[in-house]
This record gives C-alpha cells, sequence and structure tokens, in this order.
C-alpha cells in the first residue's frame, strides 16, 4: 500500500468458499486498517491466517449493542477500521446495516470494496433472467410466514432470490409450487467450492432429486418471473425412479402423489412396475 489508509469504515467482501476469490484490494484494506470488525473471530481468523494478516479483529454480528457499535464508530472515527462478514459481502443479509447509516449521520468516511456475493454468483449460474431481480434474503421458517411470504412477492416481474438453507429446501419448494404454480426454478449450492451445483426445473421435480439426494451447504433459491415460459412438463416416471433409489415403492408413490397432485394408487402400480 503506498501511503497509510485514512479513517473511515471500510467495507471489505470475502470469499463464500474459495479463498482464492479474495481480492488484492481487499486483503490490502485488511492488512491496513487497525481492526476489522467480523461476526465470528474464528471464521475470519481462518481467512487473515490464509492471507498471513495479523490485523487485530474486533467481534460485530446481529447482537451487537449499541455500545459495541459506538466503540466501533469511536475508532473509525480516528483510525481506519474494516468491517467483513464470514462470507460474501457485509451487509447483504449479514450485519452492518445499522453501523453503516450511523457512520454516515456522525460524517464518519464509508468505503465499500467490491467482491463475491452468493446471490449474484447464483443469478448468473441459474440461466433465469438477469435484466431484474429482487434479493429478499430468508423465507420464513414458518409455514404460513412463508406462503405470505411468497404471496407477496409473486407479482414482482422480476427473477426473486432468496437464501434457505439444506434442511428447510423442501418445505420452500413445496411452498413455491402452491405459491407460484408453473414457475421454473433454480437451486444452487455449494457455490465457487468443489462440489458447487445448479439445478433448474419444476419444483416437484428438485424435491424428488434433493429427496433421494439430500442437499447439504448454504443454498440460493431462484424464481423466474411471472409470465415466463413454465418449466418442462413433469414426467411421473422420472419423479418416481429418482424416489424409488430411496424409498419403498408405496413410499415413492405417497411422496410423487404430494408433490404433483397425481392418484396415488395409480403411481404406486407404476412404482412397482418401474422397480
Amino acid at each position: 500500500m503506498d501511503a497509510p489508509l485514512l479513517p473511515g469504515l471500510y467495507i471489505v467482501a470475502t470469499p463464500i468458499g474459495n479463498l482464492g476469490d479474495m481480492t488484492l484490494r481487499g486483503a490490502e484494506i485488511l492488512r491496513g486498517v487497525s481492526a476489522i470488525a467480523c461476526e465470528d473471530t474464528r471464521v475470519t481468523g481462518k481467512l487473515l491466517h490464509h492471507l498471513g494478516i495479523k490485523t487485530r479483529m474486533i467481534r460485530y454480528d446481529d447482537h451487537a449493542s449499541d455500545s459495541q457499535r459506538g466503540g466501533i464508530l469511536s475508532l473509525a472515527a480516528e483510525q481506519p477500521v474494516a468491517l467483513v462478514s464470514d462470507a460474501g459481502t457485509p451487509l447483504i443479509s449479514d450485519p452492518g446495516f445499522k453501523l453503516v447509516r450511523e457512520a454516515r449521520a456522525l460524517g464518519i468516511a464509508v468505503t465499500s470494496l467490491p467482491g463475491p456475493s452468493a446471490a449474484i454468483v447464483a443469478l448468473t449460474l441459474s440461466g433465469l433472467p438477469t435484466d431484474r431481480f429482487l434479493f429478499a434474503g430468508f423465507l420464513p421458517s414458518k409455514a404460513k410466514a412463508r406462503a405470505d411470504a411468497l404471496a407477496g412477492v409473486a407479482a414482482v416481474p422480476a427473477t426473486l432470490v432468496f437464501y434457505e438453507t439444506a434442511p428447510r429446501l423442501a418445505d420452500s419448494l413445496a411452498a413455491i409450487a402452491d405459491a407460484l404454480p408453473g414457475r421454473e426454478v433454480a437451486v444452487a449450492r455449494e457455490l465457487t467450492k468443489k462440489f458447487e451445483e445448479c439445478r433448474s426445473g419444476a419444483p416437484a421435480e428438485l424435491m424428488a432429486h434433493y429427496a433421494a439426494q439430500p442437499p447439504k451447504g448454504e443454498i440460493v433459491l431462484m424464481i423466474a418471473p411471472p409470465g415466463e415460459a413454465p418449466a418442462d412438463a413433469i414426467d411421473p416416471d422420472e419423479l418416481l425412479r429418482a424416489a424409488l433409489r430411496t424409498s419403498k415403492a408405496s413410499q415413492a408413490a405417497a411422496e410423487v402423489a404430494r408433490v404433483t397432485g397425481l392418484d396415488r394408487k395409480a403411481l404406486y402400480a407404476r412404482a412397482l412396475e418401474l422397480k
């Protein structure tokens, strides 16, 4: 770095999986600030160790108190301070909004260094329209709240982007099938890592696939805009074959009936034929 950093708050994006995605400028800033505010010092510590950086870390997460935030702001008024999240771009479904808002109100300089964001990486992989999109964070965990959230954005003329966890994926796909019938869905997971995957299709197809092969890792869930061509027609045989990999014929038929609305007895007879 040619000259010492000026006082202020530096928002630094960090890798979402592949440490090689850390930008040169971001590493320089982390090396040059007097302190790094981070969600989890253990997670950020691994990145700093990889980069050979020994800058002091200060914990700052969703549960930070007003006094903790005030301490970081007081420091940033006099010295350069970085803000990072555990992965990706801070503030994007991560802590930092209040800190940045108060820094601006106090006249503290705020600089943002661009870099990885799971939502953007997933969107570019999905094959869904990218000219307009709505990032809506995490879907609610409760069924009624989840349904209400989907109903609230159903008419938005844009690709919808959500974060999701692996254990809740099946419930979210079922809710999408109910609330937004006919929409193509894409599931992106393990982004920038060895087992990166982006799979698209009808919700029922994706449910059958992940029932047979339970997903791991963090997930980005994307839904095509209204009016787009619907996902390919559902093939019951394909769904049954996927379900039969891990389930008995009766269980496979019940699962496919649940996600497609087809007759369970007919599906059971077909499952026996396929098996």
